[in-house]
This record gives C-alpha cells, structure tokens and sequence, in this order.
C-alpha cells in the first residue's frame, strides 16, 4: 500500500500568506482524512494569477471534482474554478483510446438503467477492458479514468461540475475560446476556468445537449430550446449559422427543492405578512400575475405561492419547460411539445403542442386551479377568459409595472381586451435590485385589481403591500379588498378578519422560525391546518412565545 503522503493535496498559500480552508477529506497538510489508497484523487492547483486569493473551496462530487472561487485584487474580480483530476500524458492517452472504443463495449441495456446502475455499469467495463488489455494501472489512476468515462457519458461532460454545484443557476457560453460564465449564487456572474478549445468539440456538445432534450440541433435547425431529463432549461445555437463567435448555451439549472414561503422571508424578498396574504388569497381562490423582468425571480415566486393551494384541489399546470414543482397530489404538470418538419398554414410544425393547446385542453380537465408558467401569446386571452369562467389562474409576465402588464396583454401578439383584465385579482411586481447587500431580489408591489372604470377605460388598482428601498422594509398601505371580501363571504368582524390573519402570520414565523424550506415539511403544516388550524395554533404559539 502506498503512503498517505502520496496522495498529498497541494494547498497553496495566497497573496497574504495565508492558507485557505481544504476541501473536505482533506486536513491542513493537504493529507486526506481516509487510509484508503485511491479515495482521494484531485489536487488543488496553484493559484489562476498573481494577487488571487481563495475566497471558498466546496467539494461538489467528492473525491472527484471540487469548486474553487477566487478574488483577485488586481483586476478586481472573481474567478470559478472547476477543479477536477489532473491526467498524466499516459493515462490522457489511454483516456481517449477508450473513449473511442466505447461505442462498441457498451450494450443497449444500458439505455433503461439509473444513473446509479449506469455509473456501476461503465466501471465494470472500464476494470473489464484494461484487465484483458493487460494493462496495469495504479488505484488513483484507475479512478482517474474512471470518473472521465462516467463524466462524458452520463454526466454533462466539461461542464458537470457547474451542473452539479447547487450555488449556480445559469451557466452561459458564449463561443470558442471564450471563458463560460455562471450566474452564482452568492457571486453572482462570474468567469469560470472552463473553455471550449475548438469548434468541434463545442458542435459536439451542444449536438448532445439536443439529444439530452430529445431534439435535434444542425445547420438547417440551429436553434435549440429544450429541458434535459434532469429538468434543466437548455437554450443553444449551432455553429456559426446564428451567433458569429461559435456555438453557444446557456443552461439554467433545475432546482430539485422549490423555492418556498420560507425562503421567501429568509431572502428578503417578502415579509412573514405578505405570506400571509397570499396564503389568504390562494385559499380564496383569487387569480394572480406575477410580473418583473429577466431573472427577478418570478417563476421561484410563483411556485412558492402556489404551495399555498388547498390540498384538495384539482391543479393543472402549463409551462414551455418545466420548472413549477408542487407537493399536490391532485395535480396534471403540462409541457409544451415542438414539432417535426415545416409549419403548416396555422404556422404549426407537425406534432406540434403549444401553450394555446395546453391551455384550450386544461379547461375540459375541470381544474380548480391553472398555472400557465409564462404568458406571451394567443393562449393569454383564453386563460383570461378562463378566469372570467371562475378558474382560479397564476402566471408570470415580463413586465416592471401594472401599467406596462396591460399594454403587453391588449396589444399584438397577446390581444385581450381590457374589460377581461377585471378578472384578475392580484398583481406582483417583482424586481431585482442593487442595494448595499448586492443584487436582491424584492417584490416592489401587491395590487388588488378592485374594478374597471368604463368612462376612462382604466383598471381600478389598489396597492396593499410595498417595498421601501431606503430602509429595505415593506409597508402595508393601510387596506385590503381581499380582507373585505373574505369579512363578507365568512361574516367575520373587523377584529375576527384581524384575529385569522394574524395566526396565518404566527405559522409563517413558526415556519421561518424552524427554517422548515422543505416544501413538503411546510405544504404539510400547511395542510393541516386546513384540516384542524386549532391544533396547528397550540403547536405554534409556545414556539411563538419562546422565540419573542
């Protein structure tokens, strides 16, 4: 067996002399933490540039793969490294070889495995091949190959690192020879170490991201706009045929946990009162648009809102690609289909299904609830329509006002009248906005549409809530419709309407109290207490007590 000190993990200093934390398996000397040759096989390399110091070091796919961020003082930027094996000359070689002869190692059974069988899978051929090939190889060299064949064939090749790193959530590239970039969580954009060399290694890629989406992308379709298996959005162009750098991607991940009520608050970008509303109106049945520009964080918004539905409701969802994730068991997830060959007169390609289709089809399913993940075409006017019909609807739009919302919706390509907006109860302004913390992400405004003025031909507007960028705090403007409603429909009291919001107030706290961000833990306590909300109150008003 090998010494430990073998396997010894380069940790260098930075500028100060300071050395950063190790990853995980790693202790200060670099040394792994396991006596167990071949389980730790990366090592950090030297700094990207002169002045870079580490910033943060995450073990993404331990022992493998490893995120390194770094600042430099000089240029006055961050830098994303994906840290992976280093290949010798020999074992790069041998790498390739395999690769090459892959395609006639492999059977078709591996197609219906999981990933976890398919990973087992490669590493059988893999020891397979290089024991009747007699080659010897060492344990760390051995893993080192190992982990490039289950990288490229399962995984996401060069850019599996970013896809599995849960901080990021886009990854852009932009053409050959040029850095990718990622939006991060905490660094927002920044330049990674990642460079596609060559216009056929960045051709072949994005032609397997069309296989991951199951569409094709070539010369004669160059545009791909598709969602992985995993659930990630992929938009990509082929070539030169439509971007003049190369081919490009972006890649929005998939969030396996839904963004909730919870990580809402935690995020500033509502209070525990505003969640109470929306709980109140999303048990009310009232219709909701959610409206900000790229990246505000609507669709996150809208998905957390939506776990306030009542468990016994029937939900249908329609989105271009998935992204609306919801506990509900009574609920049909739709996805809009492309078609194959030229359009026709009804400028539809065959097999084609669109959002209009989707939305048409929803309303002979009887849902109590429709959830269209973005509004830009025909189908607007007949989920309108549908609202008018009593359906309860939420949906998004790019659109940073009330006013900029209806101008979008009456003129071409949506084309809905303004006397069917009335139908619409809550508007959402969603922003994202530079502060002194960086960029948040804030919900602006919560309107109430209270009616239609035909003289004016105005929508009649009500702001209940709004945020107050010099003190970063949200103001309640005094009255709701939504409260006057619900005091009529219950016959409540001013002071039993007051009463029921504030326990709806308490269970937020509770929840933000126990950082309860699994959807389901919350959608649970949620449910129950539409099933018994006196025995959900005696659980959380102690918690309420003990935490003021």
């Amino acid at each position: 067996m090998a010494s430990l000190a073998s396997y010894r993990v380069k940790i260098p200093r930075n500028a100060s002399g300071e050395k950063p934390e190790p990853p995980a398996g790693v202790d200060q000397e670099g040394l792994p933490t396991t006596d167990l040759p071949g389980t730790f096989i990366t090592a950090m390399p030297a700094l990207p540039a002169e002045g870079a110091k580490v910033i943060e070091i995450r073990p993404i796919n331990p022992p493998y793969s490893y995120s390194r961020v770094t600042y430099n003082d000089r240029t006055k930027e961050y830098i994303y490294e994906a840290i992976e094996p280093q290949l010798s000359t020999h074992e790069r070689e041998l790498l390739n070889h395999l690769k090459e002869t892959m395609g006639k190692i492999i059977g078709a059974e591996v197609a219906s495995m999981t990933s976890g069988d398919k990973k087992a899978y490669l590493r059988g051929v893999v020891e397979e091949f290089l024991k009747t090939r007699g080659i010897q190889l060492s344990p760390l060299s051995t893993e080192r190959i190992i982990y490039y064949i289950q990288r490229d064939f399962i995984g996401y090749g060069p850019v599996d690192t970013l896809i599995l790193d849960t901080n990021i959530e886009d990854i852009s590239c932009d053409g050959v020879e040029v850095p990718l970039f990622v939006f991060h969580g905490r660094f927002e954009s920044v330049k990674t170490n990642i460079v596609f060399p060559d216009e056929d290694q960045l051709n072949s890629f994005i032609v397997q991201l069309g296989q991951r989406c199951s569409k094709s992308v070539s010369v004669s379709n160059p545009i791909l706009d598709g969602t992985t298996p995993e659930g990630h959005r992929v938009q990509a162009s082929y070539a030169h045929e439509v971007t003049t750098r190369g081919g490009t991607f972006t890649i929005r991940r998939f969030k396996e946990r839904p963004w909730t009520p919870v990580d809402l608050v935690n995020a500033g970008s509502a209070n525990e009162e505003m969640v109470a509303y929306f709980w109140l109106a999303a048990e009310q049945g009232e219709s909701m648009m959610i409206c900000g520009g790229p990246a505000a964080g609507k669709t996150s918004t809208l998905n957390a809102i939506a776990l306030f539905i009542p468990p016994t409701a029937k939900i249908v969802s329609i989105e271009d690609t998935r992204e609306v994730n919801l506990p509900h068991e009574n609920w049909i997830p739709g996805a809009t289909r492309s078609g194959t060959g030229d359009r026709g007169p009804d400028g539809k390609a065959a097999g084609e299904v669109d959002m209009f289709d989707l939305v048409r089809a929803a309303l002979r399913q009887r849902p109590n609830y429709i959830i269209v993940g973005e509004v830009r075409g025909k189908e607007t006017y007949t989920m309108f329509q549908a609202m008018a019909t009593g359906h309860t609807t939420y949906s998004t739009m790019h659109a940073d006002s009330v006013k900029s919302m209806v101008n979008r919706l009456e003129n071409p390509p949506i084309n809905t009248p303004r006397i069917l907006l009335s139908a619409l109860n809550n508007v959402v302004i969603q922003i994202q906005a530079r502060t002194e913390k960086g960029v948040v992400r804030r919900l602006k405004q919560v309107l109430e549409i209270v009616g239609f003025e035909p003289e004016t031909n105005e929508l009649i507007t009500n702001t209940v809530y709004e945020w107050d960028p010099a003190t970063d705090k949200f103001v309640f403007k005094g009255h709701s419709f939504l409260f006057d409603k619900i005091m009529e429909l219950k016959n409540y009291t001013h002071e039993e309407m007051e009463a029921e919001f504030q326990r709806r107030v308490l269970v937020v706290r509770f929840l933000v109290h126990q950082k309860m961000d699994d959807y389901r833990a919350l959608w649970k306590m949620v449910t129950d207490y539409y099933k018994d909300p006196k025995t959900v109150m005696e659980k959380v008003q102690p918690a309420g007590e003990a935490a003021s």
